[in-house]
């Protein structure tokens, strides 16, 4: 299985071209007067333009409409440091799912630099080119610094989609799965496994979503983050618990609503969540294979919500329900950063969509008829064409509610109504699918 799944992936690659993205001109350039217009002498016009005002670089060039999805390869998918050349296949398919799910043109750059501070000149250099920089697969701690560096130096939205991307669509599941055991965010106990991008982001979303400083408690490979310790750095001391009672895994389990999994596979034990309070949510989040099986989770206890990151079990924690949406929304209101109100506003409008009814033909490219909100539902899919129309807007809007918007929508209904022609760019792959017949489940994005 795994070694035709190998060579269709590499066939996929390299036929009938080798990559996944290409350029593709917008303009005509078919007359003698047309390549003068789109290069010398009339390219000179807007240039100038732009020299007069830098702002005016998003009415005469694609800027507006343009996203840099930026890695070192230090920490690619599952696959640990592969350098800057062997993470160049993830980058181009981050470009392609941009343009896919929000119609947002990407570049892919892969920057051959592992030293925070040279890796920041480099990509800060190129804000000139972008509406806005996606950092992707770069290992932590370095990604803290990196990231909070560019947020303060560049005056474009910046946004580390391992850390902040994970935080938000597993926030809109954590959500849906509280309200769907009855427990309150602000009571329940949470217990994080893994210290790296995605958990500390993750944690941060929460606590500003409602759990308590005091209702968490964080694991790293030698056991419970606490103030005894004396080996933490500086990110990890922040998470620090001030219990002394517990110091591994299954001892902070106990009696706890929520697990979160952002680490290996294999540590978490059927065991261990029949230790949890009544109702637990687990979200085994480890890639490619998560902390504990779904078979072994789902028969610990008939009570559990259990979510992945795997697309082959229900509730799939999946990125893609959030970025192109999120950098959508940044770039049509020309904001300066994706800052915590609008993580929040995408959070809340993902969980909202879940409450919905799906429509048939979604359910049917996924081969689930019968997919209605609830434990095995707690997040809209992929392919759902209302996530642009309903992401987006809420974003802007805390966008300009919290000062970082330079362009403000006038009309929202006129907004929702350009993003519509964006929308049916998956019609075609939606009803091959349910042609095919053939669930979503079978792919792994």
């Amino acid at each position: 299985m795994k070694e035709t799944l190998k060579q269709a992936a590499l066939d996929y690659h390299r036929n009938p071209r080798p990559g996944k993205i290409e350029v593709v001109p917008t303009k005509q350039y078919m007359t003698p007067e047309e390549l003068s217009l789109a290069y010398s002498p009339g390219v000179a016009y807007p240039c100038l333009e732009i020299k007069a005002d830098a702002a005016r670089s998003y009415d005469y060039t694609n800027r507006g409409n343009l996203v840099a999805v930026i890695s070192n390869g230090t920490a690619t998918l599952g696959l640990g440091n592969t350098g800057a050349e062997a993470c160049k296949p993830v980058m181009e398919g981050k470009a392609l799912l941009f343009k896919i799910f929000a119609g947002l043109d990407a570049f892919d750059i892969e920057v051959n630099e592992t030293d925070p501070q040279r890796f920041v000149q480099v990509v800060k250099s190129l804000e000139a080119t972008f509406g806005g920089i996606n950092l992707e697969d770069i290992k932590a701690p370095e990604c803290f610094e990196i990231e909070e560096s560019l947020v303060e130096q560049c005056n474009i939205p910046v946004m580390h989609d391992d850390q902040h991307g994970t935080a938000i669509i597993s926030a809109a599941g954590l959500l849906n799965a509280l309200e769907i055991q009855g427990k309150d965010i602000t009571t329940a106990r949470l217990v994080v496994n893994g210290a790296g991008a995605a958990a500390m982001a993750c944690t941060n979303l929460y606590r500003a979503l409602g759990i308590r400083r005091e209702n968490i408690v964080m694991c790293d490979s030698r056991g419970v983050i606490s103030t005894s310790r004396t080996d933490l750095n500086p990110y990890k001391q922040r998470m620090a618990t001030s219990r002394t009672d517990i110091h591994t895994l299954a001892e902070a389990l106990v009696g706890a609503d929520i697990f979160l999994g952002l680490s290996v596979a294999g540590v978490l034990t059927a065991d261990m969540i029949r230790t949890m309070a009544p109702r637990p949510i687990v979200f085994a989040l480890a890639n490619p294979e998560p902390e504990i099986t779904y078979g072994e989770a789902m028969s610990s206890r008939n009570d559990l919500i259990f979510a992945t990151g795997r697309s082959d079990y229900p509730n799939q924690i999946n990125n893609v329900l959030g970025f192109p949406y999120i950098f959508r929304a940044a770039l049509d209101c020309r904001a300066t950063a994706i800052n915590e109100p609008m993580k929040k506003a995408a959070a809340i409008a993902i969980a909202a969509l879940a409450h919905e009814p799906v429509p048939a033909d979604i359910a049917a490219a996924y081969g689930e008829p019968d997919l209605h909100f609830g434990s095995r539902y707690i997040l809209p899919k992929p392919f759902d064409r209302r996530l642009l129309t309903k992401v987006a807007p809420a974003i802007i809007r805390a966008a300009e509610q919290s000062g970082v918007a330079r362009r403000h929508i006038v009309d929202f209904n006129a907004y929702t109504r350009s993003l519509e022609s964006i929308i049916h760019t998956n019609d075609a792959l939606i009803q091959y699918l349910i042609k095919q017949q053939t669930s979503y489940n079978s792919f792994k994005y």
